[in-house]
């Protein structure tokens, strides 16, 4: 078992039952404080670790790890690249550090000061550099939801059992949470006419995804087997997936989607290992027709991370609006990866590649305003007497996601996006 994600352990930090970010979380990220330079940071409970402080101070020196200036970098990229054995060791030093019977760092009242931050207190920044993001579309009910409102008579495309269907994103517009998101404007087509015209999206939407961090490089050429995904996995985020709708349905044909999705994509700031997720494996869909070899897999390769979205109109409170699960997904991430790079396209340290959206089985799970709503013709209810078919102005759309263990759960945070108006 690795040593960070023994259920017993409690930390000296205060942590309430339900954080995300109990002890046997330890995520990463990149942080920020009363205008310093930003650098690597953990998190527990509502605590901020320095990680740059906890390396100068010499509390990594025995972890051989060859260059501990990987802490004070703007990006987890270069500590990512040192590979799973090494942040293994610097979570577990982690874990140890702070475990409840542990003074060595409790009891350094100096130490402390320059180590630990008030969540509420710093700046989270983007924990990556995203060289290239791919989006797939792996969600066997969203899938269907989506090809029913548009192809009643053949919801699923011939290929989409055979293989995880994705497309090439635009890494430039993916923000960390709390960042805004500006409506964007583009051609749509009218109902009842036969020319487009030139607007701001009317049906501007979220999808609910997780994407992971890719954790080690490639070459040209080189395939990624299933057995060997996660190896090539660090850890997972949130993903909201925003979609503009209308744009997207005049544009997509033949070739897919362009300004109806590159526009902005909100991702959590803390990165999830895969390792602190190990507990809360599940078996994966039946998959029928049988895959192709290259896309079999053995053992559980799914995670049961509960899923929530809410949405916040201006000067009310937030309502939920769904609820999912990543288990759900028909296509894991191991067999994404091994898809995307079964033609030989290389993957280099901090790419993305999203879930596409998580829909459930019943209509409180489903993933989308497209779909919670059915393409506009239902009214979605909110607090206070608020009606949504899609995103307006100065809403801000919240999602949520955790794995529940006993006694603590392993959880993300935020993912928090508030729309603005058009720019004119």
């Amino acid at each position: 078992m690795i040593q960070a994600n023994d259920p017993k352990l409690r930390s000296w930090i205060e942590v309430a039952p339900d954080s995300d970010f109990p002890i046997q979380n330890i995520p990463f990220g990149i942080f920020s404080h009363d205008g310093r330079t930003k650098r690597a940071a953990s998190r527990i409970g509502d605590v901020v670790i320095d990680l740059s402080a906890l390396a100068e101070l010499g509390y990594f020196d025995d972890l051989q790890i060859p260059d501990l200036s990987v802490f004070y970098n703007d990006t987890l990229n270069d500590f990512i690249r040192l590979g799973k054995e090494t942040t293994r060791r610097v979570r577990n030093r982690i874990a140890e550090l702070f475990a409840a019977d542990n003074p060595a760092l409790r009891e350094q009242a100096e130490h402390k000061e320059q180590v630990l931050f008030d969540a509420r207190q710093v700046h989270m920044h983007m924990p990556v550099e995203v060289g290239d993001y791919t989006d797939f579309y792996s969600s066997l009910e969203h899938a269907t939801n989506v090809g029913k409102m548009f192809r009643p008579d053949n919801p699923l495309l011939p290929n989409w059992k055979h293989l995880p269907v994705g497309y090439h994103g635009r890494s430039s517009s993916i923000v960390v949470s709390g960042h805004p998101v500006i409506r964007p404007k583009g051609q749509v087509l009218p109902a009842g006419a036969d020319k487009p015209v030139f607007s701001a999206t009317q049906r501007l939407d979220f999808e609910l995804e997780v994407a992971f961090v890719v954790g080690k490089d490639t070459q040209m050429g080189d395939s990624i087997t299933t057995a060997e995904a996660e190896d090539y996995i660090f850890g997972l985020v949130l993903f909201n997936d925003w979609s503009a709708r209308d744009i997207q349905k005049w544009e997509y044909v033949p070739l897919g989607p362009f300004l109806g999705k590159n526009f902005a994509s909100t991702i959590s700031p803390w990165i999830v290992t895969l390792d602190a997720l190990e507990p809360f494996r599940v078996e994966s869909p039946k998959q029928d027709p049988e895959v192709l070899d290259y896309l079999k897999f053995e053992g559980k390769k799914s995670f049961d991370i509960h899923l929530e979205v809410y949405i916040q109109p201006k000067d009310s409170a937030p309502s939920l609006v769904c609820r999912s699960n990543f288990k759900y997904m028909y296509w894991n991430m191991s067999q994404q990866l091994a898809h995307h790079t079964v033609n030989g396209c290389p993957m280099r340290v901090g790419d993305m590649c999203a879930s596409g959206t998580i829909s459930g089985p019943t209509p409180d799970s489903f993933g989308s305003m497209l779909e919670l709503s059915w393409g506009g013709k239902n009214v979605v209810k909110l607090r206070d007497g608020i009606e949504r078919k899609f995103i307006e102005d100065y809403d801000t759309v919240i999602m949520r996601g955790y794995a529940q263990g006993d006694g603590y759960r392993v959880g993300f945070g935020e993912c928090a996006g508030q729309v603005l108006p058009a720019k004119k």
